[in-house]
Parts: structure tokens; C-alpha cells; sequence
């Protein structure tokens, strides 16, 4: 049996790949040219005069007046994308003058979640008003103009941890004080709540795909994650394959179609700390139209959460108690919540996580594809504590 070399694949195991693990038209165009990029050259530190340049460019694109990007500057923060803040002077479409702080998005050369800039533009700007997300303004999906692909988000103001609160990476283990958890643990649920219950048909969502009604919606994900596990991974694990047989048997139907985040939880959202509001819901690309219960899985993860001060109550995200948590989003939503498929979806988060971790993290720190090799790597060691998780979550099903 010929061995494959998945640093420079062939266009043969590429097609092989896309014919194996169905999942989403636009998942699977970002998953093919991830592949396709592979055999480049390794990520190279862009200086913010290249990346500025290209803004400009994608700017000119758009606005037909006169316009002037300065005050550009690194951002820190994320463990997947660069991002640079500047302000924008230009003429508004309609007429008006105004001076925009903005944010650009941008992919490395490969990164921990291969997704999509236009599927992330196009949910950022549906949920307009619905909830409270940063503005949108343009995309650059096929890096036309940028060096790669990315987009402009609108400044959105507010801290995603209190200043004098420890955390760890992207906002992992983070407390929040008691008085701080009785403003913003409503808000947290009430904007679950917006998310899962927006009526989303109406919008421009057309890099997304809505499964038929069924399980084909669990099939794409678990799809998803099984070609990301074939394309990165260096290693056969046996759990990996379990879990993977385990998750399309046990595939529930979906009764409740909705816009899924992929990625609820503290550190996620940024807040003003005066007003204690929630200011802007950020990290969208994973976002899909899919089972609410993935998301409701997440929030709950003990991996995103804290113990109260007694050390029994646990903390959703760190805010709610569990139980007074899915109390409330039933009330608000009128959902109710299905315990066989919070279960379901427990295993497919964590089955997500370790691809992510030990296969993806891995071939990207390797192959010295993103900024972030030092944080790849991290995460590439974290990998097991969540393969401990898996294993637990599989043995109480089975």
C-alpha cells in the first residue's frame, strides 16, 4: 500500500477526500483549498505596510470616494486569525462623511479551523439587530485583494474578562465575580436564546447549506470533523475511530433548525464594564445551520466553566448555575431541551475538539503554517486531556 504524503497531497487523494466525507458545499471548498495551499511555503510574518496595502485595495473595491486608512496596528487575541485595528476616513454609501475604527480579519497560511470569511461575513451580517454583534462592512473571500483571505469587522468596544480577572488561553478559566455573573448570566442566555430562535430563511445565508430534515444535519458535521481527522492527523487511535462509528450511529434527527454558533461561551463576547452589557458576540466561524443542542452542549462543557464559591455549583461559562441555565432557556425560547441529544452532541464536541488539537494543531505547527505555533502547540498537548474526556463521555454511553 502506497503511503501518502498529506504535506503535499496529490490532486488524486484530494478528490479521494471530497468523495468520502460529505459535509457542506462551502465547508468543503475551504477544506480543499486548504489542501491544495498545503505544499506552500510556510507562513512568513507580514509586515502591517503589506497587509495595509492590501486594505487599501479592498477598500477602493467598495467605495467610490475618496478615503484613508490610517493608524493601523496589530491586535492580539484569537488562537486562529490575524487581526489588525486602524481607522477608516470615507464617505459613507449614503453621502455622509465619517471616521470608522475598524478590524481586519485575515487567515494565516493554514490554521486551527480551516473555515470560510464569506460564511462568517454573511451570519455576522444577518444577525444585525437581532443580537448584539460588531458591524460588517466587507469580505475578501478569495483573497483577491488581501494576502489571504479575510474580512472588515466593525471596532467593537468592551473586554471579553474583567481587567482584574486571571484567565487562560482565549479566555479558558475565567471568573467572574458574583455580582458580575447576575447581569451578565441573563444576557448570556437571552442572546443563546435570539440566536437559536432567529428566523434565519429570510437572510442572505446562501454559503450555507440547510439540511433536510432528519439526521442529515449530524452527518455533515460528523463528516466535517472525520475529513479534518484524515487530512491532519499523523496517527491511528482507535478512540478516534470509535467515537467516529458512535457518532453516525447514534446520529439524532433535528426537530429545531437554527443558527449554531460553534463556539458559545466566556471569552467569546466582549462587554462594557461600567454598564456590565454585552457589547458584541465575536468568533463566527464555526458557525452553522444545524441543532441547537451542539451549542447548548458547548456552553455547558466543564472545559468552559467554573465552580462557585462553594466549589459544588457549577458555572456555565462561568455565569449560570446548569440547572437555572437550561431552565431559562426553556422558558425564553420555548424549546425544550433533549437530554439524548445534549448527550449526543457532548461526545461530537469533544470528538470535534480532539481533531482539532491532535490533528490539526499538529500539522499546522509542523508545517510552521500560522503565527500562533507556540499556541498550536500548546493546544496539540491539551489534545489528551480532551481524548480523556472523549473516552469518558463514550464509556457512559456505551
Amino acid at each position: 500500500m502506497s503511503v501518502i504524503d498529506k504535506d503535499r497531497p496529490s490532486p488524486e487523494w484530494i478528490a479521494a477526500m471530497r468523495a468520502k466525507f460529505v459535509t457542506e458545499r462551502e465547508i468543503d471548498r475551504s477544506m480543499t483549498n486548504k489542501l491544495q495551499r498545503r505544499a506552500s511555503p510556510p507562513y512568513t510574518p507580514l509586515t502591517l505596510e503589506q497587509i495595509v496595502d492590501g486594505l487599501r485595495k479592498l477598500v477602493a473595491a467598495h467605495v467610490p470616494g475618496a478615503f484613508n486608512v490610517k493608524e493601523a496596528r496589530w491586535l492580539s487575541g484569537g488562537a486562529s486569525k490575524l487581526q489588525v485595528a486602524f481607522t477608516l476616513d470615507w464617505i459613507r454609501p449614503d453621502g455622509s462623511p465619517e471616521q470608522a475604527r475598524m478590524v481586519l480579519r485575515l487567515e494565516p497560511a493554514e490554521s486551527l479551523h480551516e473555515t470560510s470569511r464569506l460564511r462568517e461575513f454573511q451570519v455576522v451580517k444577518a444577525l444585525q439587530g437581532a443580537m448584539p454583534m460588531p458591524a460588517v462592512y466587507w469580505v475578501d473571500a478569495e483573497a483577491k485583494y488581501l494576502p489571504y483571505p479575510g474580512l472588515v469587522y466593525g471596532f467593537a468596544s468592551g473586554v471579553a474578562k474583567p481587567s482584574n480577572a486571571p484567565s487562560n488561553v482565549s479566555g479558558l478559566g475565567t471568573r467572574m465575580p458574583p455580582e458580575l455573573r447576575r447581569t451578565l448570566g441573563p444576557q448570556f442566555v437571552r442572546d443563546m436564546v435570539k440566536l437559536h430562535t432567529f428566523d434565519f430563511r429570510g437572510a442572505d445565508l446562501s454559503a450555507f447549506d440547510i439540511p433536510q430534515p432528519g439526521k442529515q444535519n449530524a452527518e455533515w458535521a460528523v463528516g466535517w470533523w472525520d475529513r479534518v481527522w484524515e487530512e491532519d492527523s499523523d496517527e491511528q487511535v482507535p478512540l478516534v475511530s470509535l467515537a467516529s462509528a458512535w457518532l453516525r450511529k447514534n446520529a439524532p434527527a433535528v426537530e429545531h433548525l437554527s443558527i449554531v454558533h460553534g463556539d458559545f461561551r466566556v471569552g467569546n463576547f466582549l462587554f462594557d464594564e461600567k454598564t456590565e452589557q454585552i457589547t458584541a458576540w465575536l468568533d463566527w466561524e464555526l458557525s452553522r445551520i444545524g441543532d441547537r443542542h451542539q451549542d447548548l452542549a458547548w456552553s455547558t462543557s466543564r472545559a468552559f466553566g467554573s465552580f462557585a464559591e462553594d466549589g459544588k455549583t457549577f458555572l456555565v461559562s462561568g455565569l449560570v448555575p446548569e440547572e437555572a441555565f437550561f431552565e431559562s432557556y426553556e422558558k425564553l425560547s420555548g424549546l425544550k431541551v433533549d437530554m439524548k441529544s445534549l448527550r449526543y452532541y457532548q461526545v461530537f464536541n469533544a470528538y470535534s475538539m480532539v481533531a482539532m488539537t491532535l490533528a490539526t494543531s499538529y500539522r499546522v505547527a509542523k508545517n510552521g503554517k500560522s503565527h500562533q505555533d507556540v499556541l498550536l502547540t500548546w493546544l496539540l498537548g491539551v489534545g489528551y486531556m480532551v481524548m480523556d474526556d472523549l473516552r469518558a463521555l463514550i464509556e457512559k454511553e456505551l
